[in-house]
Formats: C-alpha cells, structure tokens, sequence
C-alpha cells in the first residue's frame, strides 16, 4: 500500500518533488473545472435531459429544467476558463514543446468557446403556441436556426475533444503527480460510459418534439433533427419505452 501510494503522489516525469507557481496550481485547477466538469456536464444534460425522468411527456412538455441546468453549467464553465487564462496571460512560458503545444491547443479551445457564446446569442427567436406571433425562427427550423443548431452542436463536442488533449498535455507540462491524471482518466471513463448508456437507452430526443410535442403537424417538425444519434417518438412508443403514463382527465400543455 505504501508503495501504491508513493507511486501515486510521484510526479508523471518520476521527479522527487512536485513545485508549480501559484498562478499555474490555480491556473490548472480552474481549467480542470470548468473543462472537465462543468461543461462536459452541461453537454451531456442538454443531450439527453430534454425530458426529464418521471416527466408525463407528452403531456407535459417544455420542461426547461434541462435549459436553465444547461446556462448555469456553460456560463459558469466559460467564467472559470476566462479567469484561468487571465491567470497564465503573461505569465505563461514556452519553455519546452510540450508547453507551446499545451498554449496553442488552449487558444484553440478557447476560440470555440467563444464561438459557443457567440452562437448561442444568434439562435433567433422560438416561436410556437404560446408565443402571440408563433412564427419564430426555432418553430419554424429556419434556415438561420439549422446554422446555429448545426455550429454549436458540432462546436461543442469539438471543444470537449479538444479540451482534454490540453488538459493532458497541462498535465504534462506541469509534471503533474500521477493521481491527478489517474482521477481525470477516470472521470472521463465515468463521462464516456454515462453518454453511451444514456444514448443506447434512447434518451437523446428530437428539440422540437420536446418542446412541441409528437404531433405538431409543422413542416419543421417532420424535417431531419440537426446532428447524429437523434431519436423521435410518438406517444405511445416513449411511454412503452421509458414507462411514462398518462393522467387520466388532463389535458397537454400547450
């Protein structure tokens, strides 16, 4: 056991000791956060969470519990890697290849999170029944809301992919102990089998359907669901599936 744990704690390089400036230690641990925990997260309940478990859908629909989970993780993830750069701005080195790469690979990560931003802004109007004009760009899959649906959903996971190649080069940089990278290894184990599980079981639904139901009868409900792996149901095929019963007597939300 001890020897277990001196090998732990050892640096990934097999140094005696582990030192880092205090600016890179706090650096380090606001990427990892918002990088490796916030956002993941915030992709993976906008992904699958757009019905909740135990929601009546299809009875109860617009359920935003996803969309405010959704902000809070994205924002707050975005603030953490805006006050870590604002850590290393000027104080970060290239001293060896590693850290060059693990720089560029950071710029780059950040370029897409700005974008992120930027498209989540543009993502036009909703629309719908309970909008008094009803037409929206979202209601209807205009094209400029096929763009945004298309840019920030192939952005993100190219973020999150790239994400972790920095953060592992970080890890190298630093000469992290190897725990840390053991942990994150783990974490994005736990992540990876989370996604996958959830995807098997069908829980990736359509947006629009979500919102609006199974039986609009929009021409933009019955256009392709933007991005992969995307499910669509009628109601009783999401109530055999996931167990989801009626209440007798009420009437859907509109």
């Amino acid at each position: 056991m001890n020897g277990l744990m001196q090998w732990l704690l050892t640096p990934i390089g097999g140094a005696a000791h582990h030192e880092i400036a205090p600016w890179a230690f706090w650096h380090a641990r606001l990427m990892v956060l918002a990088w490796a925990i916030l956002l993941p997260l915030g992709v993976l309940v906008a992904r699958f969470f757009k019905i909740m478990p135990g929601q009546d859908w299809p009875a109860v629909r617009d359920n935003k519990t996803w969309w405010h989970a959704h902000r809070v993780l994205q924002y707050g993830g975005m603030a953490l890697m805006l006050a870590g750069i604002g850590l290393a701005w000027g104080n970060a080195r290239g001293v060896s290849q590693a850290a060059a790469w693990h720089a560029i690979l950071g710029w780059g990560v950040l370029g897409l999170g700005l974008m992120q931003l930027a498209s989540a802004w543009a993502r036009g109007s909703k629309g719908g029944p309970t909008d008094v004009r009803l037409r929206g760009d979202h209601y209807d899959m205009t094209p400029g809301r096929v763009a945004f649906e298309s840019v920030h959903k192939a952005g993100g996971y190219a973020a999150i992919l790239l994400s972790i190649a920095t953060i592992v080069l970080g890890l190298v940089v630093t000469d992290a102990p190897r725990w840390m990278g053991l942990a994150l290894a783990l974490w994005w184990l736990l992540l990876a089998s989370a996604f996958v599980v959830l995807q098997r079981q069908g829980r990736c639904i359509d947006t629009y359907q979500a919102i609006w139901g199974p039986g609009s009868g929009t021409a933009a409900s019955r256009k392709r669901p933007v991005g992969w792996g995307i499910r669509r149901y009628t109601a009783a095929q999401w109530q055999r599936k996931f167990g989801q019963r009626h209440t007798p007597g009420r009437t859907p939300q509109r």
